[in-house]
């Protein structure tokens, strides 16, 4: 049997379920930590797992470039490699082909690119990306497809779209069925509802264990990533598990969830550990901030990382003024974690049937407390992030 996924509850909208892998189970809404190159940055694995993550997120283009698929193959593939024995999601590479790489020549067959890394050449067609992330021992495997950038014209959006369609389906003739495995179809059609809808009706004529929306969070905007999902979550099959690629905020997700999303994976909570940006039950705090200097109290004190309960904002503070290496590790850690919060405290509402309240009394905390942060609220937008 292939991946599955059960839908236990609805509250509007808004969705929880069980994702049913090789590797285990996975409770939804589900946040997977960003993990794109074998390794979610500044954790080690046990550390991600005392997060309560389930799921982490593993990239195609960076692994194929070193340490090479096959190398990671030999070496028992990546649960092995990283110390991951949980369920583990491969993006295919082909935002880090359009965001990252050099000289891209994209055909009908293919891309040919140079890598960022070193400018060798390499061909990554529908059939080696999948045959990649069998290599790697992906749970979920994502069909190549090409993030269309944004802004685009119509005319723009539909040829990529309808390319990605094709590509689509030699994923699925590519793709080697094994119980607890599945591959994922990519919608794609830019913020132009008709070409969305023609994207649903392609994949789920070729049938995937679940599907993504791509090409969002590529500097469309909050409002209009709102107005894309409004128009295409209700499309997608009830009983396949639906995955927003590469959002977002908490304010993102929350919104997502609202709109029928299960699955999210972003470099936000980590890439934020690593420039002092603390996410918390109150909102966002700078820890570089003078005023934290002398604050004894905790980053966030409803929550049960070790950040939180063995230390202080003024030790952060301190911590990331000295540019000790301890304070983007721990405050990675307490990101990580409170994303798991807030994802879990989603589902448990939606389970109850209070999910608006819910999102609502989470709002109104972060509102409270931005007030005495002088530094940047919460994004009110989706913002482009160049690598996951």
């Amino acid at each position: 049997m292939s991946l599955s996924f059960d839908l236990l509850g609805t509250d509007g909208a808004a969705r929880a379920g069980t994702l049913r892998t090789a590797h285990g189970e996975v409770p939804t809404p589900v946040f997977m930590p960003v993990g794109t190159a074998g390794t979610v940055k500044a954790m080690t694995a046990d550390a991600v797992r005392a997060t309560g993550a389930r799921m982490v997120l593993g990239n195609t283009y960076h692994l194929m470039l070193r340490p090479g698929a096959e190398r990671v193959g030999h070496l028992g593939g990546l649960h092995a490699m990283m110390d991951w024995h949980g369920p583990i999601l491969t993006d295919s590479g082909g935002f880090q082909i359009m965001s990252l790489s050099k000289l891209r020549d994209m055909d009908a067959d293919g891309v040919t690119f140079r890598s960022h890394v070193d400018g060798s050449k390499h061909r990554l067609t529908p059939e080696r990306s999948v045959a990649i992330q069998h290599l790697l021992d992906a749970d979920v495997t994502m069909c190549l497809d090409e993030c269309t950038p944004f802004p685009a014209t119509e005319a723009q959006a539909a040829s990529s779209m309808r390319m990605s369609m094709r590509w689509a389906a030699r994923c699925r003739e590519a793709f080697v069925p094994r119980p607890g495995y599945g591959l994922f179809g990519i919608v794609q059609g830019s913020t132009f509802p008709e070409l969305r809808a023609e994207s649903v009706a392609a994949l789920t004529a070729i049938g995937f264990e679940g599907y993504a929306i791509g090409g969002l969070a590529v500097g469309e905007g909050q409002e209009a990533m709102f107005s894309t999902l409004d128009c295409t979550a209700p499309l997608l099959p009830a009983d396949k598990p639906r995955y927003l690629m590469g959002v977002g905020t908490p304010a993102d997700i929350i919104g997502a969830v609202a709109r029928g999303v299960d699955m999210f994976d972003c470099v936000i909570p980590t890439r934020s550990g690593r420039t002092a940006r603390a996410y918390t039950s109150r909102g966002v705090l700078n820890m570089r901030n003078a005023r934290h200097a002398e604050d004894l109290s905790a980053l966030d004190p409803d929550c049960d990382c070790p950040a939180c309960t063995r230390h202080s904002r003024a030790y952060f503070h301190h911590l990331f003024r000295a540019e000790e290496m301890l304070g983007p590790m721990l405050l990675t850690w307490h990101n990580i974690r409170y994303y798991q919060r807030l994802t879990a405290r989603l589902r448990e509402a939606i389970l109850a049937g209070r999910f608006a309240a819910e999102a609502a009394a989470i709002a109104a905390r972060w509102t409270a407390g931005q007030a005495a942060e002088p530094a940047p609220a919460l994004p009110a937008a989706a913002t482009p992030e160049p690598a996951r």
